[in-house]
């Protein structure tokens, strides 16, 4: 009997008696972490780790009924024992272990293993079922270190300093990445967009480093932003937003700008491969690290990447679930 089944509310521990990430209102929502399609509004009570309920309830509100857990502290529930990891995606992501007598599962959420300064790096947890999500589970999928993609991102930066510097972004982990890796090259202020202010401002109250912020709805009504490198969502471009900058260069920033054609598609003048998911070899080497028997594959990629695994004589399963690819 599995210890973890999908069910029409999402992923179910019947010997734990809750959900993780569930897309529907459950009693007990355990969710590993604040991205939109993983913490959803409408459940009687949630668990996260600490460094994730500050974002959480951003999103989902502030009278949320939530505990905040330390990384690898255990949680009784049911027949189980519980315990979150971290999963190096963003502030406060994290894997989910879920412990039945000698049997283990962990459901991987959305991770990386490429280090990222703005969150707590992936951890190894071993295990006998491993839930794995597949987002860029194809070969042509391989990222460089986020320094190299940070530099490219600077130098862009400097190229044209007659012109407003719009560089999209998703506004939760991504946005806050780049502010952190960009300390390396320089200390100048950054512009964000609403959306993306409020979330960085989290991420300092847990003391990441980022290069210094302003809103530009702070900015005063003449000023050009000639030469400044703004940060906004992919909601804002080719938006009424975008009137007040005169004829910026603009740029995005996601895993999805590894693929020739994705940059032009979008509109964007250029692309920066960063992706805060696992690359192919990633996704790989985590499923051997981990010592799983069986492999669930979720939203992705799951095709190329089972019948990869199976081709070396995993066992693979997938979980049909709600989760979203790379997205704001």
């Amino acid at each position: 009997m599995d210890l973890i089944r999908l069910e029409k509310a999402g992923l179910y521990c019947p010997a734990g008696d809750f959900y993780i990430d569930p897309w529907q209102p459950v009693e007990k929502a355990l969710v590993t972490h604040g991205h939109s399609d993983h913490a959803r509004f409408g459940s009687k009570r949630y668990w996260a780790p600490k460094s994730a309920v500050g974002i959480i309830k951003h999103r989902l509100g502030e009278s949320l009924a939530i505990q905040g857990c330390e990384y690898g502290q255990k949680l009784r529930f049911g027949d189980t024992w519980v315990s979150f990891h971290p999963a190096g995606h963003i502030l406060g992501s994290s894997q989910i272990r879920v412990e039945h007598g000698e049997n283990v599962w962990v459901m991987s959420g959305d991770y990386k293993r490429t280090p990222d300064p703005s969150c707590e790096p992936f951890e190894v947890v071993p295990c006998d079922t491993f839930i794995s999500e597949a987002t860029f589970a194809l070969p042509i999928y391989c990222w460089e270190q986020g320094e190299v993609t940070a530099k490219k991102i600077f130098d862009w930066w400097q190229s044209d300093l007659s012109r407003p510097s719009l560089l999209f972004c998703y506004s939760l982990g991504k946005a806050q990445r780049v502010l952190a890796e960009l300390t390396r090259f320089t200390d100048q202020a950054v512009y964000l967009h609403g959306a993306t202010a409020s979330l960085t401002d989290i991420y300092r109250q847990h003391g990441v480093n980022m290069l210094p912020t302003l809103s530009i709805a702070d900015a005063p009504k003449n000023h050009s932003f000639k030469g400044d490198l703004i940060l906004a969502p992919p909601s804002a471009h080719r938006s009424p937003w975008m009137k007040r900058f005169k004829e910026p260069q603009t740029a995005f920033a996601s895993g999805w700008m590894q693929v020739r054609g994705a940059r032009r598609r979008r509109g964007y003048e250029k692309g920066f491969v960063l992706s805060d998911h696992a690359d192919w070899n990633e996704l790989n080497a985590t499923i051997e690290d981990t010592g799983a028997k069986q492999v669930f594959l979720t939203h992705g990629r799951t095709d190329a990447l089972e019948r990869f695994l199976k081709e070396k004589n995993k066992t693979v399963r997938l979980f049909q679930t709600h989760f979203e690819d790379e997205a704001d």
